[in-house]
């Protein structure tokens, strides 16, 4: 794998790491996480099987992994005037320098990670409810990626994040 790794394309950086134990429960920022292949982030909601969706008709989209870029918080406030951190966002990693809806379907690596983008992580109402924002509207096509997990590793802040070879 770190060969691999050494042969990427860096895009962007991981600004910060939120998990969440159960649904609701406010998101806690972390310097690192372990991901587990197949599964998710240790400690949080979707690999614990607590989250909002878990269970549900749909196993298999993606929710191992969110992200959400950081300049897309920024240009909601700027914009809209609707201030969403990180952690109110509800999403696990949020990076900066890449634009994450040109991963869905590419493979690409979170510091040691390998992971691959599923599908876009529209809004919905339950962020709307849980966060009495109106994020709904402003946050279509930019809430996010879904992505699973390929390998274990540990993911850190300020890690590199890198579209694999051939994924272009």
């Amino acid at each position: 794998m770190v060969e691999a790794i050494e042969q990427t394309r860096t895009l962007g950086w991981v600004e910060s790491i939120h998990v969440a134990s159960r649904e609701r429960v406010p998101m806690s920022r972390v310097e690192r996480v372990r991901a587990i292949a197949g599964k998710g982030l240790e400690g949080d909601r979707y690999l614990l099987g607590t989250g909002r969706y878990s269970g549900r008709a749909y196993p298999d989209e993606g929710r191992h992994v969110t992200l959400i870029e950081a300049e897309v918080l920024e240009a909601l406030a700027a914009r809209a005037g609707i201030e969403l951190t990180p952690a109110e966002s509800r999403r696990n990693i949020t990076t900066r320098g890449v634009r994450l809806n040109e991963l869905v379907g590419e493979r690409f690596c979170v510091g040691d990670v390998l992971c691959e983008g599923v599908r876009l992580c529209e809004p919905c109402l339950y962020l709307v409810e849980v966060t009495g924002k109106p994020v709904l509207g402003p946050l279509i096509r930019k809430g996010g990626l879904r992505a699973h997990i390929l390998t274990d590793g540990v993911i850190g802040e300020g890690d590199p994040l890198q579209r694999v070879p051939g994924s272009d």
